[in-house]
């Protein structure tokens, strides 16, 4: 399984990071994971948008996926148009995404699988099974598993139980990192923080660390030392390019 990072960056874009978004491959197949702002030309660093063969959404905010409209423009809208391009998302996560352009348009871009969290289901090669996490809206944790190896990713979430339980064991815990030391108190039940992520990575026995989600002009630095200090194995940031292939135990 190899993890490509397309953006980390929390909340809005900047001049060097987009926002959430990362490839995932296994076997030749390609899963796209959280297309939000600036994304999609991030994706074609990589890859034409035909190689895309799934979308998979942990929730609906626009920096997790509001670079799922140009991806179905550049496919819908070409001279010859790929295959329907299955998404996966929870219950209404992508309406508002789906409403930029009359449904007309785009209606054989692509096919919507709803689902909610808590659920389990297959996409392609990978057995995924979901957890609903805590933010302000409902978000869902990702397990994805091959025959190869395991990637646990949070989406956007407050502190929960269901973390470690979400990332035991796998070869890479994605989490975020919205802030280093502390969340805000309005939003406190709604993000982590760098120390939060490496604790739960710690708790869960993962093989690899990577946090993303940082807020934008976070200190990378610090959030790594943050979270090194209390989960002592590999540790990145999620960084447009990075490239990690895992492997089971690896």
């Amino acid at each position: 399984m190899r993890l490509t990072v397309l953006g980390g960056c929390g909340a809005w874009p900047t001049a060097v990071q987009a926002c959430s978004g990362y490839l995932v491959e296994y076997a030749g197949f390609r899963l796209l994971i959280d297309p939000g702002y600036a994304t999609l030309p991030r994706l074609l660093d990589h890859h034409t948008v035909d190689a895309v063969d799934a979308v998979l959404i942990s929730h609906g905010h626009p920096d997790h996926c509001a670079d799922l409209n140009p991806l179905l423009r550049s496919r819908g809208l070409s001279d010859a148009p790929p295959a329907a391009l299955p998404v996966y998302a929870p219950h209404g996560a992508v309406d508002a995404v789906l409403a930029l352009d009359k449904p007309s348009m785009l209606a054989e871009a692509y096919r919507l699988h709803e689902f909610k969290p808590g659920d389990r289901f297959d996409i392609g090669p990978f057995t995924t099974d979901t957890w609903l996490l805590p933010h302000f809206v409902p978000n869902a944790g990702i397990r994805l598993t091959s025959p190869e190896a395991v990637l646990a990713y949070t989406g956007d979430t407050g502190p929960s139980p269901d973390i470690p339980r979400l990332a035991q064991g796998a070869d890479l815990f994605l989490s975020e990192a919205t802030y280093i030391h502390e969340v805000p108190t309005a939003d406190a039940p709604y993000l982590l923080t760098a120390r939060l992520a490496g604790q739960y990575a710690s708790q869960a026995d993962t093989a690899r660390l990577m946090l993303t989600h940082l807020w934008p002009g976070t200190a990378q630095t610090a959030a790594r030392e943050v979270a090194a200090a209390a989960f002592r194995g590999p540790l990145d940031i999620a960084t447009p390019g990075l490239v990690t292939d895992l492997a089971r135990g690896g």
